[in-house]
């Protein structure tokens, strides 16, 4: 969700791309229907591994893990604690997401205030 929000309203100060520890094989169908509900279609979307080799490839991690991430730190880490609504009821999933968007929103803001 954070991936596709932050693609779709930040474009102009970054380019995400979302890893996890453990990431799942597909994006589960709940996560795919309440981002369509914002006309953010992350419907392609591939989890991806936290690759220890490419992390200083990136200017920012943001760690959604809830545990320290393992290997070298990457230049710039900002941890944000949200809900996994993996499994949990619709409503679960449209709240992470209003989360997420809030987030994602204040870090563009962030970066764009850094720019200038």
């Amino acid at each position: 969700m954070a991936e596709g929000f932050a693609n779709l309203y930040g474009s102009d100060v970054l380019q995400a791309s979302s890893a996890g520890l453990s990431p799942t094989s597909s994006v589960t169908p709940e996560t795919v229907e309440v981002m369509a509900e914002m006309n953010v279609d992350i419907s392609r979307h591939v989890p991806c591994y936290y690759d220890l080799l490419t992390i200083g490839n990136y200017d920012l991690v943001v760690n959604m893990a809830g545990f320290r991430l393992p290997g070298p730190g990457p230049k710039e880490l900002i941890e944000w604690q949200v809900q996994d609504p993996y499994r949990s009821r619709i409503e679960v999933y449209r709240a992470v997401r209003s989360d997420l968007e809030q987030r994602v929103m204040r870090l563009i803001l962030d970066l764009r205030r850094r720019r200038t």
